[in-house]
């Protein structure tokens, strides 16, 4: 089973996901024949060493990245150092870096730990900005000042970003009399989370039995909230979650899905979760472009045809990760030369069409490999025309340092009106409560 390494709440486990490609190992080190030498030190022979701190499966050493780049710089061997889960492999990354040791020569950060870093560690790290060949123009903008700081210093590039969508299945759409070509389902919901909710309300009253519009209450509000240009922070880095109308419209939807039983009750990344949408449960699910190969994982053969994709009600992010360089390390130069590379429009175009991984610079959505790209499993989606679109008209929301606690506890508070615990107003003031005591207000 491949690992799934964009942070989602306490699971961590996330894809950056195959396309139509097959099934992926979990990568936990790099010590097999599929990847780069794995010496330490100078790497043999005068070479230098570069190591990658990474969590989950990147996709670079399994793309071929690592060999094309050793090919063109035979002096530079590349490591992976890799722990499965961004739950155990961030507190490690903090502790590494307030000590200032032990450190790889690149370190990856995922998008709900980059607030945190850039506020608290970018001394630590290398200007990325001021490297050879890096362009902040190459970027998209609001993925560019994630990972900046307010003296302008850019501590990480970024590799990927989860543009949204919403993956349908056909089989339970055209059993509810909805329509099932993508340009008319998306039309269903066009602007309006509202709208797709309507849907649902259509669905439970007319569709296949025991099927749910959706799988979550909370997949339900990471939609919404992906979509809005507020979130929990200001820009002063005042927590104003409680307070923004963004928050509660967002909690107002998921509320009523889940009130309303259109949800599966289901919590994602579960094994429960995982046997749902192979047996067809549920009929729609917010899907990024790396929740493709998730479904494709566990959907398997009998689901091929039946799933496809269209727009969300609106434009959202939903994933993605950074490769800073640390100050500290032995190769820094030779690690950001590496790490512009791997980042560059070229390279995430090849890693989009052999992994999935959508691309966070712009450029690459003119390219071949992104703009053309279909998914046969999903009947032939339009995917690189898809994402590409949703891509460059996300919002762009302040990230805070622990956004993650906040976004724990509503989805948690989500989960109490779907097992009938709480009624929304009940639900809310629980996950406030425990937001409030985790953050020490």
């Amino acid at each position: 089973m491949r690992s799934y390494r964009t942070t989602r709440r306490a699971v961590g486990l996330l894809a950056a996901a195959v396309l139509g490609t097959g099934l992926l190992s979990a990568c936990a080190s790099d010590d097999d024949d599929g990847g780069s030498d794995t010496d330490s030190g100078d790497g043999g022979g005068g070479k230098t060493t570069i190591t990658m701190g990474l969590f989950g499966t990147f996709g670079f050493k399994e793309a071929g990245l690592y060999k094309e780049y050793e090919k063109l710089n035979p002096d530079i061997k590349i490591k992976e150092d890799v722990i499965e889960r961004n739950e155990n492999y961030y507190p490690a990354l903090l502790n590494h870096l307030t000590s200032n040791s032990g450190l790889a020569d690149v370190q990856a950060v995922e998008v709900a730990n980059i607030a945190e870093v850039v506020d608290t560690q970018a001394d630590r790290f290398m200007d990325l900005g001021k490297v050879e060949g890096v362009s902040e123009d190459a970027f998209l903008d609001w993925k560019w000042q994630q990972a900046t700081a307010d003296d302008g210093k850019t501590i990480g590039l970024g590799t990927d970003v989860g543009p949204m969508a919403i993956c349908y299945r056909k089989d339970h759409f055209e059993e509810a009399g909805l329509p099932t070509d993508r340009e008319e389902v998306a039309k269903l919901w066009e602007g309006d989370w509202e709208k797709f909710l309507d849907a649902g309300r259509d669905f439970k009253e007319n569709g296949p039995e025991g099927v749910a519009w959706v799988d979550s209450a909370d997949a339900v509000y990471d939609g919404a909230i992906a979509s809005s240009e507020g979130k929990y922070y200001n820009e002063d880095g005042d927590v104003i979650y409680k307070e923004s109308p963004d928050v509660a419209a967002a909690w107002d939807i998921a509320a009523a899905a889940a009130e309303e039983k259109l949800t599966g009750n289901l919590q994602q990344f579960t094994k429960q979760w995982d046997q749902a949408m192979s047996n067809g449960d549920f009929a729609t699910i917010s899907c990024p472009a790396w929740m493709l190969g998730y479904i494709q994982e566990k959907g398997g053969s009998k689901s091929e045809g039946k799933w496809d994709v269209a727009r969300s009600p609106m434009p959202g992010n939903w994933g993605g990760s950074f490769l800073g360089v640390p100050e500290s390390g032995d190769n820094k130069d030779e690690a950001a030369k590496l790490v512009a590379w791997l980042t560059a429009p070229e390279q995430q175009a090849k890693l989009f069409a052999e992994r999935g991984n959508f691309p966070s610079a712009p450029p690459a959505y003119d390219m071949d490999a992104v703009k053309t790209a279909t998914n046969p499993y999903f009947g032939d989606a339009p995917i690189g025309e898809l994402f590409s679109a949703s891509a460059q008209e996300i919002p762009v929301q302040t990230i805070g340092p622990k956004d993650q606690i906040i976004d724990q506890n509503i989805g948690n508070g989500l989960q109490l009106i779907e097992q009938g615990k709480e009624d929304p107003d009940g639900a809310w003031d629980e996950a406030v409560d425990a937001a409030d005591n985790a953050l020490d207000q």
